[in-house]
């Protein structure tokens, strides 16, 4: 939500949400924040444990940040210090998936002193955030369009880890870049093919053979070419905790990646765990929903695409993608007020269905959920500072 004060270049949100998104574009912009009204009426007010362990995160990627806490951690005065990246390790809190702090770094990435080495270790598949999986299937491609280079950028799965106590492990490596390029991306294409991969920690390995018959029991009805890895991990690389989960990859013929992904619950008290069949029925309807919402990136990183256009060069970048989530109609919120960058926002319903289509349908009746929003908007010209120029 917006800023409730702004007083000598200084930010006053109140309430929890939306922490991350803050934090970010603080550290980017270079301006400080405060944020009051932690949780005050809650039972346990204050900052979450994950919360605290991603301020920890962005001081290990920065030199001179200033934070100070409320004595009932129910404020946070944040002054972000430079970005120098480096190698470091990172023990991520349980409470959050990896994914919760890879996006972070991987936004923050290009625009670091050094190219950022870390090693991250937590839960690898999470039902609050995005898999590793994810990341490294559809952000990738999403900075490569940026950077154009991808000498440096990688992700490596070492262990897997699932709820509650995690024990996965990744490495990632990002490279640093003074200015991205303008993007000019409106054409998705049609999908040719389908990969996945189902991961079984510590359970029978026949849940994971299970959960691939169900899933190209549904993807089969509208794609041939699909395939299905599975990832029957054992001993110390399968982490702490039993678990099981599936995450797919639809790929178009124009670079476009959607991604859908189910991983099982932690029984508990009135809680029974998951049914594989199900659970890789339930993620395949969910690639197809992501493939019906269309536009040149999935839905879960709209915000990154919106992040790198804005902080593009002064060249006008545009860009088509799906309905909006609510996620990133805040974060074109907040990037108005760091950046004072605006952007235009277009619908055009039904826009290049011809392309993205991947059925053999015949009825050309376009619904709702068709609509596509075309972003566009002028770079402001952010430039690596310690990136000297060729």
């Amino acid at each position: 939500m917006p800023a409730i004060a702004r007083e000598n270049n200084l930010f006053t949100y109140r309430g929890c949400n939306f922490l991350r998104q803050r934090l970010l574009l603080s550290t980017l912009s270079g301006k400080p924040i405060k944020i009051i009204d932690i949780r005050s009426t809650d039972d346990e007010p204050g900052l979450r444990e994950f919360e605290i362990n991603l301020i920890r995160l962005f001081d290990k990627i920065t030199n001179g940040t200033k934070v100070e806490l409320g004595e009932t951690g129910t404020s946070l005065y944040y002054h972000p210090g430079i970005l120098i990246g480096g190698q470091f390790t990172h023990e991520c809190c349980t409470q959050r998936g990896i994914g919760y702090y890879l996006e972070t770094l991987i936004a923050l990435g290009p625009f670091c002193k050094e190219p950022i080495n870390v090693t991250l270790r937590g839960i690898t598949q999470s039902s609050n955030d995005v898999s590793v999986d994810k990341v490294k299937a559809a952000a990738f491609p999403i900075l490569l369009k940026f950077i154009l280079v991808d000498d440096g950028l990688s992700l490596k799965i070492n262990k897997r880890g699932a709820p509650p106590h995690g024990g996965g492990e990744v490495h990632f490596t990002c490279p640093v870049r003074r200015l991205l390029r303008p993007l000019q991306w409106n054409s998705w294409g049609l999908v040719k093919r389908i990969r996945g991969v189902v991961y079984a920690l510590r359970v029978s390995p026949a849940i994971a053979n299970r959960i691939v018959e169900s899933s190209k029991g549904v993807m089969l009805k509208f794609l041939p070419d699909v395939y299905i890895n599975t990832d029957q991990c054992r001993g110390a690389i399968a982490g702490k905790s039993p678990g099981y989960g599936i995450s797919l990859v639809a790929e178009t013929n124009a670079g476009t990646f959607y991604c859908s992904e189910l991983t099982s619950v932690v029984p508990g008290p009135g809680i029974e765990n998951s049914v594989p069949e199900d659970l890789g029925k339930q993620c395949s309807f969910g690639l197809l929903d992501e493939i019906y919402r269309g536009g040149t990136a999935d839905s879960a990183f709209q915000w990154l695409i919106a992040l790198w256009m804005a902080l593009g060069p002064k060249d006008v970048s545009t860009c088509t993608i799906g309905p909006l989530s609510d996620y990133t109609i805040s974060f074109l919120q907040h990037l108005k007020e760091f950046f004072n960058c605006t952007f235009k926002l277009e619908t055009s319903k039904g826009a290049g269905d011809d392309e993205s289509s991947d059925d053999d349908d015949e009825d050309d009746t376009k619904l709702p959920g068709s609509q596509k929003v075309i972003l566009t908007c002028v770079g402001i010209g952010f430039s690596n500072i310690s990136k000297i120029a060729m």
